[in-house]
């Protein structure tokens, strides 16, 4: 058994399976990719790694089974999953992940190829567990995968506090022990029991609250936008295969791109914090829906013609259309009255969040701060935005944003 001090649960007992999992080269990568990405050109102290992270999952894995009554076989499975189920992560996290998935058609948690080779396999097998059935377990497949990837799985009751600790910000803080001690299964589904459904809507509104401040700030997105347009150029003008970059670490990526004269200036921009700006930071309801639905080469295309009218190089131009809100947590079960409910059904809370998150929605269009605002004024035309009545001039040149931006 090894015992681990962590940042965020004290002192954390890795034995079993685990123990022998914890020294694979795919696991030992994940302390070398930042949990939270870009986010730390926003707030410097989020330099916490996959490897914490993963730790965390894996303790508060241990905790439910402990409550659920859950042991042998079954547990250590779930226990394997947890530690291992953020290897597949790419670089910098979610950040290049759709870039990634468009060359490769795979997701992070698609690991069934990672843990059926290797160290990894063979440690799984000598404790006789099955990779493939772990595999299953992290992509939230049978029962117990509900545990480690679902609306109240352990993946997300880590995280929230995680990046809240090192964030600095208040509003991840949830009661993970409350939510671990109430899980229960009921006909297959997870579950928190009797009496809990304002312990259902914390988390909900944890992530509502730490999305626009922390995952959404539109610092990390700009800083996003220009890793993923790199890391685009990259794939394209060198011989390096998406397959292989998703094995990387964040310093292999950067140096990559570092090296690489097309991506170079991304590189540097990133170095030293020299980001693009915001030309235009529009409202949903200023955007057509044609925008919305674009598909990334309609994007690309948008982008090539607001830098042609803009007379700026092709590369200077990004235009972020973030997905639709989405708001996982409130199909998560409560049983109220002896009758399992989803969340959204029960809690008048969810509507307001679902219309907070629409209205926190952004679209951003960046560029170099010194042709900034002519690039916004070039994408406020092509793009059709209406902005007539509902956004202002920030007090920086090429920035817009809500009036409520300023209360």
């Amino acid at each position: 058994m090894t015992t681990i001090k962590d940042s965020v649960h004290d002192h954390i007992e890795v034995a079993g399976v685990a123990a022998d999992l914890l020294e694979t080269p795919p696991v030992q990568r994940l302390r070398h990719v930042k949990q939270l990405g870009t986010v730390d050109l926003v707030y410097p102290s989020a330099n916490h790694t996959r490897f914490e992270h993963s730790l965390g999952v894996y303790y508060l894995a241990d905790r439910a089974l402990s409550h659920l009554g859950i042991e042998g076989q079954q547990a250590e499975r779930v226990r394997a999953a947890a530690l291992l189920h953020d290897v597949g992560h790419s670089p910098y996290s979610h950040n290049v992940e759709g870039l990634l998935h468009r060359e490769t058609g795979k997701y992070h948690d698609d690991v069934h190829g990672l843990l059926g080779r290797g160290e990894v396999a063979r440690g799984l097998t000598e404790h006789d567990l099955d990779p493939d059935a772990v595999a299953d377990l992290v992509a939230g497949d049978a029962e117990l995968g509900q545990l480690v990837s679902g609306e109240l799985d352990v993946d997300r009751m880590d995280y929230l506090v995680r990046d809240a600790h090192h964030t600095g910000v208040p509003y991840g803080t949830i009661d993970h022990e409350r939510l671990l001690r109430e899980l229960r299964f009921v006909d297959g589904e997870l579950v928190l029991d009797e009496g809990n459904v304002q312990t259902a809507e914390s988390l909900l509104l944890a992530r509502a609250l730490m999305n626009p401040t922390v995952y959404q700030h539109h610092v990390a997105r700009i800083a996003k936008s220009m890793l993923r347009r790199g890391t685009e150029r990259l794939l394209a003008e060198t011989d390096v295969d998406a397959e292989e970059l998703r094995r990387w670490d964040d310093s292999d990526l950067l140096v990559a791109l570092r090296d690489c004269e097309a991506t170079a200036g991304y590189a540097r921009r990133l170095d030293e914090r020299k980001l693009f700006k915001r030309g235009v930071w529009a409202e949903r309801r200023a955007v057509p829906d044609d925008i919305l639905e674009a598909d990334h080469d309609q994007i690309r295309e948008y982008e090539r013609t607001i830098a042609d009218e803009a007379e700026v190089d092709s590369d200077a131009v990004v235009l972020d259309v973030p997905d639709e809100p989405s708001m996982t947590e409130s199909t998560s079960r409560v049983v109220v009255n002896g009758e399992v409910r989803r969340l959204g059904d029960q809690s008048t809370l969810v509507d307001a969040l679902r219309a907070a998150q629409r209205d926190q929605w952004r679209l951003g269009v960046y560029a170099p701060e010194a042709v900034s605002e002519r690039v916004g004024n070039v994408a406020i035309r092509t793009l059709g935005l209406d902005l007539e009545g509902s956004l202002v001039r920030d007090v920086r040149p090429g920035v817009h944003a809500t009036l409520d931006e300023f209360r």
